[in-house]
Formats: structure tokens, C-alpha cells, sequence
């Protein structure tokens, strides 16, 4: 039996709802697709959950990261500051608003963006920083919302991996001036195809984000455009699924969270054997991903696969590092802890629907592994 990292039965339960809303919403006399009902009601329950001024459910996480640099008004001659390791989207987003993206090295343990890291990158031109929560662990927002207020520019906390985790009391996504939420399969909040939101609490920051996301129109009249927008609309469909999955979001994370702790009480004595796990605890973690540290990462993926176990690395490469991406490093600077964490990261399946068996099988399989002595 293969245990796999992306389970191809994600939403068996949910089969016959998915398939009633199809039904419902595409035999509906108004024909409404997107931007309709079901994405108005949507964005008005995730704004009571999380108690926010505003939700602008986009086309995908990466478009909502493009919409809040552009509604802050990040262009031409602006940088940003980003992590040097994570997703494409951190950089992407920056250069597509024609602004240049500032990477600051990650933490050795938890890589997530070092604090120091930032400070020491922001400049005059410095318009925003971005810190992004990685695979577990969440950034330390309170730091980076100090720096933010005393520089003098805006913060866009990258929550994408991260909904329904807290710190300190405080949800992912409210610690910035905007936050970004995604919606693909894999996250916490994943469904069925591309989604994302933007979260905040400014007003006028959300009106701007709407306006964006439909080709700079407004709402109110069709074709006036009163800015040059995107195409990053939300689904009907998928919002009726969302809204018909986000009472069970609850149950799913502390699942997530309970096989999380399991591993890591399992693998804490390894880290002697060159596997580490991440940092105990529950305050400010989200458990999208549960990725470990391993000295040979490689040779831990192909032991687990022949033990039935699939895995992921989350990411090979750091951002300066890719190719797109290396035009906008600086000359002679260096990640080494983003290089690192590339060389020796490797996630473990984590989804909620797994059996006590089963993940009592893959720690074994992880325990199994000789590693290296330190």
C-alpha cells in the first residue's frame, strides 16, 4: 500500500454535495458563475470568523498577493522584502507590479524570514515587507509589525498556508495591513480548483482590491473601468463548497495538529541521526505542511518509499537561487540558512483524513531510518 503525499481522495466525502451544488448553481435561472451570491456570502463568513473589515475572495492566492501590492500602490522604483525561501509567488508578485523584490534569509529551524534578516533589507525604497508563514510555523508577526510601523511601510503578511493558525490570540491574516489566504487542494482550507482572499482591515484598501480583481470596475456600473485591473474572479461553485466545508475547517486542523504532535514526539529523538523535526507547540502553527530536516533528505525520501510512504520537497531550490528570479539578487549576497533548508527539507503526509494506523506507520518508517550520527 502506497500512503501518498497529495491523496487523490481528498474530498470522497463531500462527492455528493460537490456534484448537488453543480447541479443547483448550473440549472439556476440567473446562469451566475462568478461573482455572485454564493462568493458575496462567502466573503461575509469569513469575515465573521475572523472579525475583519473585509474578504475579497480572488482567482488564486498568487493574484490576491498581486491585487494588495498593486491596491497599496507598489510599483516602478519600490522594493519589497520577501523570503529567499518559499513559494514562487513571493517574488513573482512583486515584479509583476514592476517593484523588485528584496530577499532576507530564513531561520535555521523554522525557515521562516528571520526578523533581523528584514531590517537589515529595508532601504529608502523600501515600500512593503511580506514575511510568509512556512509549512507550520507562522512568522513572528508581532516583530514584523513593529518593524513595519517603524520604518514607515506596509506589511502584507503572506498567510497562504496558514488559515485557521493563530499566534497569540491573533488569526493568520490579521496581522498585516492586508493578509492573503489560498485555496488550492493541498492548504488548509483547500477545495476543488484555484481560489484565494485578501484580508483586512482597511476599508478602502478592500474596495480597492475589489475593484481590481474585476478589470477596475467598480460593481455598480458594468463597463466603466476606473483602474487597469485583473481577470482574478471567484467561483460560484466553489464558494457554495466552501461555504458547505468551513464548519468542519475546525475539526480538520486539530486533526492536522494532533498527528503533527505525534510525529514530533516521535521524531524529537532523532535529531542526534540528522533528522529534526519542528519546533513543538500549537501557538502560532497551522499545520499545512509537516516538514522535517534531514542531513540526507534523499536518501530519507527513498527509504520512505519503500516503505509505502510518498513525500515532498517543499522547496529545492531557494528563490535568488531560480532563474527567474536570480536577475533581482543582490551581487554577493548570501541565504545560507534558505540554501540549506532546500538541501534538507522533506514533508511527510499530514492530511487529517489519515488513520491512527497509518500514521503510526509513517513515523515508524521515519523512526526506521539510520540517518547519520552527529
Amino acid at each position: 500500500m502506497i500512503l501518498p503525499f497529495f491523496p487523490p481522495d481528498l474530498f470522497d466525502r463531500d462527492r455528493d454535495v460537490l456534484l448537488e451544488t453543480v447541479f443547483r448553481i448550473g440549472t439556476a435561472p440567473a446562469q451566475k458563475f462568478i461573482l455572485g451570491d454564493r462568493t458575496a456570502a462567502f466573503e461575509h463568513a469569513l469575515r465573521l470568523q475572523l472579525g475583519c473589515a473585509d474578504v475579497v475572495a480572488c482567482g488564486s492566492g498568487t493574484t490576491a498577493l498581486t491585487l494588495v501590492l498593486r491596491a497599496m500602490g507598489v510599483g516602478a522604483g519600490d522594493e519589497v522584502v520577501v523570503p529567499a525561501f518559499g513559494c514562487a509567488p513571493l517574488a513573482s508578485s512583486v515584479i509583476s507590479v514592476g517593484a523588485t523584490p528584496v530577499f532576507a534569509d530564513v531561520h535555521p529551524w523554522t525557515m521562516v524570514v528571520e526578523p533581523y534578516e528584514v531590517e537589515a533589507a529595508i532601504s529608502g525604497r523600501t515600500a512593503a515587507i511580506m514575511p510568509a508563514h512556512m509549512f507550520s510555523v507562522m512568522a513572528d508577526m508581532p516583530t514584523m509589525r513593529e518593524l513595519a510601523t517603524r520604518h514607515g511601510v506596509r506589511l502584507v503578511e503572506d498567510s497562504a498556508v496558514a488559515q485557521g493558525g493563530a499566534l497569540a490570540g491573533v488569526p493568520a491574516g490579521r496581522w498585516g495591513d492586508a493578509g492573503v489566504f489560498s485555496f488550492v487542494q493541498v492548504k488548509t482550507f483547500g477545495s476543488i480548483g484555484e481560489g484565494g482572499a485578501v484580508v483586512t482591515d482597511d476599508p478602502e484598501l478592500g474596495r480597492m482590491v475589489r475593484m481590481l480583481r474585476n478589470h477596475g470596475q467598480d460593481g455598480q456600473t458594468r463597463f466603466v473601468h476606473h483602474v487597469v485591473g485583473h481577470n482574478s474572479r471567484f467561483d460560484e461553485v466553489m464558494a457554495d463548497f466552501q461555504l458547505h466545508r468551513l464548519p468542519g475547517l475546525p475539526a480538520r486542523l486539530r486533526r492536522r495538529a494532533e498527528i503533527a504532535d505525534y510525529y514530533t514526539e516521535r521524531f524529537t529523538p532523532l535529531v542526534e541521526r540528522g533528522v529534526q523535526p519542528p519546533p513543538p507547540g500549537r501557538d502560532g502553527r497551522c499545520f499545512y505542511v509537516y516538514s522535517l530536516l534531514a542531513d540526507r533528505r534523499d536518501d530519507l525520501k527513498r527509504h520512505l518509499a519503500t516503505r509505502g510512504v510518498d513525500s515532498h520537497v517543499y522547496y529545492p531550490s531557494p528563490l535568488p537561487a531560480q532563474p527567474a528570479f536570480a536577475p533581482y539578487a543582490r551581487p554577493g549576497q548570501y541565504w545560507p540558512h534558505a540554501e540549506l533548508a532546500s538541501a534538507r527539507t522533506l514533508a511527510l503526509p499530514i492530511y487529517p483524513h489519515l488513520t491512527d494506523a497509518q500514521v503510526e506507520h509513517i513515523a515508524d518508517a521515519v523512526c526506521d531510518f539510520p540517518g547519520s550520527p552527529r
